[in-house]
């Protein structure tokens, strides 16, 4: 039997498709919703997997509700469901059992029950056919009551321990790999449940011939490695004859011999796919396992499985070894992630420092304050003009935590300085003499001006890169906080204009430069022709302040560079490494006779996310953030989804130019100053908008709209407390595209009122889709809609606060 996988999300249909939609999902799990949201309000999602032996694994999550056992025909088997987050309340015919985080609820696919679930939660479900159980000797489907194990202690423990192991890779696990989470699986089953269901009945049996015949197995699993192993050595072991215990089998379909060779088999089959016993030849593993014949255990495990021992192993090994390979993106390790986050009495106080009031703006106020300052008399429209330096920049990370350096009314403008995080490439150029980047990118032996560069921890006890780690790169001005604004309002933000940063030193007066770097977590990195392979190349870029082009001015490869700090820096792995132009070869016969057409944009404009307190800058999101769209420059308008108090509002990663994808790693990162318009819509004030029910970054410009799709819609959530991690590993253009996809189905289904057959029809012959992106951990699909395509759109929404000109 194939694996098949799939993934559902309620955020790909309308708001009154999405309850039909996931009562059609939970379906396929035998489970019917009851209890639900209005289709507006319910959010939902389903990550599932059958095995090839046909056990059903699926981790759901959505808004409060209930489901109960909901087949018309249901098969014979059972149910398992590891309860995850979220307060649970398990109901059967013996009455409620509340469920915790960890527990495990269980019971037959024949058997009624329900799960309340009264808050959002997380559950993962698995399906067991009865198939799959027999071969352990667990024909208990019928049998044996709803019920929980306990996951806080005992063996239960250790179970839920490796059903959430599987719940956080379920969409990473092959069908080769899958057979030892199987095999693992039916072997904590028959541990766990038959002690559970110890007074239940098999085919008639008593409750002594079941503890009798667990025990039995219990001690077959214990001597499988005993060559000597038999049925008369098992009986008499228990004191009982050998005709009884061969009785005891035949109640249970089964014989002493057959059962003994196949849970022989299936420990070898484990073995050889392991890489622990690798170093094992196939004649060692089968005669670990009880076996006295290679030639004979050939000829069963053929029989069994279909294919050789040899075979097996070549086929199925070579990829659950290169699974297990050490993997290391750009992102933190998976161990060390909990350790990289925040306690509450533990933050870096240089970090979490309260801002300083910012020039023309109102004052500060703590994001506990945000909220109630809405309720003052909102003066007219202001204009504020906040700097880039060491005290209005955030480095390589968001935060829900950080104090706003200014607090904003819907309607207000600002003026915002953004510098580029490789101003260091070239010193002379993009940092000398401008007294906001030398305040950032000082370094010196004592300290740097701006000391946490990304999400990690600040000792630098990963790898040691420096404070932060390097998880996470973007330079960030703010957050700016937006008065009133509360989960689920939406932040239009209008980005009116945009300039080249020129360079403060008198030698390039009136030039403004910008640095691209071909790096090692370019989607080009390993594919390359030339030697040496392979290399980080970085370019230097003279932009015309007034004109609308830019010309390479030189390029070179990396060399190893030492930091002040004393790090040795052998690849571009932390931001703002001041380059030590002695070590480098100028290259300035590049690119020659090439203009490259400016595109000043911002590839960073995000809120500040919901779910953890400490963000890597890098994957986009939900929340937007390292979007990296260079259509997102002078005159098109980005919408966001408010997830926390306030929005609080980064804009940063400049860049004069890109193309569609930044296969090389980076764009023409150029520092700039932009000028924008912030707009607040409140929760109930946008249902007939074009942006209503959003929670997707939504990109407007004068002649299209622009939705993104992502390999992970909200990977902070899809990927648990791992997903800082994760996304770095799982990021693929085929679910990115689905998503695009989604959305856009959804935006002409909600937004423009076309039924789904015209929103597909239009979708294929009128859509442009397009790679924004592979280099930002969460891959990147923008799909582009005409506005010209609907005879009742004009070119534009209203821009209600004046032109540029008004706010110079």
């Amino acid at each position: 039997m194939l694996m098949t996988s799939s993934y559902f999300t309620t955020d790909a249909y309308p708001g009154n498709h999405r309850a039909a939609a996931w009562i059609k999902t939970l379906a396929q799990f035998s489970l019917k919703a009851k209890r639900l949201d209005d289709g507006s309000n319910l959010h939902a999602s389903a990550r599932w997997i059958i095995s090839p032996l046909g056990i059903s694994f699926a981790r759901l999550s959505s808004s409060p509700q209930e489901f109960s056992s909901g087949s018309e025909t249901p098969k014979d088997g059972i149910w398992l469901a590891l309860h995850l987050e979220g307060r649970a309340r398990l109901r059967s015919s013996d009455g409620e059992i509340m469920l915790a985080p960890g527990d495990i609820a269980y019971g037959p696919l024949r058997t009624d029950f329900g799960m309340c679930f009264d808050t959002d939660f997380q559950q993962f479900f698995v399906k067991i056919p009865r198939s799959v159980l027999d071969s352990r000797l667990m024909s208990l489907s019928t049998t044996f009551r709803v019920g929980s194990i306990p996951g806080r202690s005992g063996f239960g423990h250790v179970f839920a321990g490796m059903l959430g192991s599987i719940a956080e890779t379920i969409d990473k696990l092959d069908a080769n790999q899958f057979q030892p989470v199987e095999i693992a699986l039916t072997e904590f089953l028959a541990t766990c449940l038959v002690s559970e269901v110890s007074t239940s009945k098999l085919r008639g049996a008593t409750a002594t011939q079941m503890a009798i015949l667990n025990r039995i197995c219990q001690q077959i699993e214990a001597r499988l490695g005993e060559h000597e192993l038999s049925r008369d050595s098992i009986a008499e072991a228990e004191g009982i004859s050998p005709r009884y215990v061969q009785k005891l089998f035949e109640n249970a379909g089964e014989t002493f011999a057959h059962y003994l060779r196949l849970r022989r088999l299936e420990r070898c089959r484990s073995e050889l796919v392991n890489p622990l016993y690798a170093h094992l030849s196939i004649t060692d593993i089968c005669f670990r396992w009880g076996f006295n014949d290679s030639a004979h255990f050939s000829r069963a495990f053929r029989e069994q499985y279909g294919t050789s021992p040899r075979a097996y192993r070549k086929t199925v090994g070579a990829a659950v070894s290169q699974s297990m390979m050490l993997q290391i993106g750009r992102g933190r390790p998976q161990a060390t992630e909990k350790a990289c986050r925040w306690d509450v009495d533990e933050k870096p106080q240089q970090e979490m420092r309260p801002r300083v009031k910012i020039v023309r703006g109102p004052s500060l106020l703590p994001p506990a304050q945000i909220i109630a300052s809405a309720t003052a008399k909102l003066a007219g429209p202001k204009h504020h003009y906040i700097p880039a330096n060491d005290k209005t920049v955030h480095w390589g990370f968001l935060s829900k935590e950080l104090s706003p350096v200014v607090t904003v009314n819907s309607g207000d403008a600002l003026t915002i300085e953004t510098l580029t995080h490789h101003a260091n490439d070239d010193y002379e150029r993009m940092v000398k003499g401008d007294s906001g980047a030398e305040s950032i990118f000082s370094w010196t032996k004592k300290g740097k001006g701006v000391e946490r560069r990304g999400a990690g921890p600040m000792d630098a006890s990963i790898y040691g890169r420096g404070a932060g780690e390097g998880f996470g790169v973007h330079l960030c001005t703010g957050p700016i906080a937006i008065a009133g604004a509360e989960p689920g309002d939406v932040v239009e933000l209008r980005i009116l204009k945009v300039s080249p940063r020129p360079s403060a030193n008198a030698k390039y007066a009136g030039r403004a430069f910008g640095s691209n770097a071909a790096t090692w977590w370019g989607f080009q990195y390993n594919d390359l022709l030339t030697e040496p392979k392979p290399r980080e190349v970085v370019t230097i870029y003279e932009v015309d302040c007034l004109g609308e082009h830019t010309r390479a001015a030189y390029s070179f490869r990396w060399t190893p560079q030492r930091d002040p700090s004393g790090v040795m820096h052998p690849t571009i792995d932390y931001p703002g490494i001041p380059v030590d132009h002695s070590t480098i070869e100028e290259n300035h016969n590049f690119l020659k006779g090439v203009k490259i057409p400016l595109r000043p944009h911002f590839g960073f404009i995000g809120v500040a996310p919901k779910e953890a307190d400490l963000v890597d800058s890098i994957p986009p999101s939900y929340f937007g953030g390292n979007l990296d769209n260079w259509r997102a420059g002078p005159g098109a308008t980005i919408y966001l989804p408010v997830s926390v108090p306030g929005a609080l509002l980064s804009i940063g990663d400049p860049h004069a130019s890109q193309g569609d994808s930044e296969l090389c790693g980076t764009a023409i990162e150029c520092s700039l100053t932009g000028m924008f318009q912030v707009i607040l819509h409140k929760k109930g004030e946008i249902r007939n908008k074009p942006f209503a029910d959003l929670n997707y970054p939504l990109l407007e410009t004068a002649s299209e709209w622009v939705v993104h799709g992502f390999s992970f819609a909200n990977y902070l959530a899809e990927l648990g407390e791992n997903a800082q991690s994760e996304i770095y590993k799982r990021s693929s253009l085929d679910p990115a595209m689905r998503d695009a996809f989604w959305k856009m189905r959804r935006f002409l289904m909600t937004s423009k009122g076309l039924s789904e057959d015209e929103a597909i029809s239009l979708i294929s012959v009128a859509v442009d889709f397009g790679v924004t992106q592979v280099v930002d951990g969460n891959w990147c699909i923008h799909a582009l809609l005409r506005k010209s395509l609907f005879e009742n759109e004009g070119g534009g929404m209203s821009r209600g606060f004046g032109t540029s000109d008004d706010m110079g």
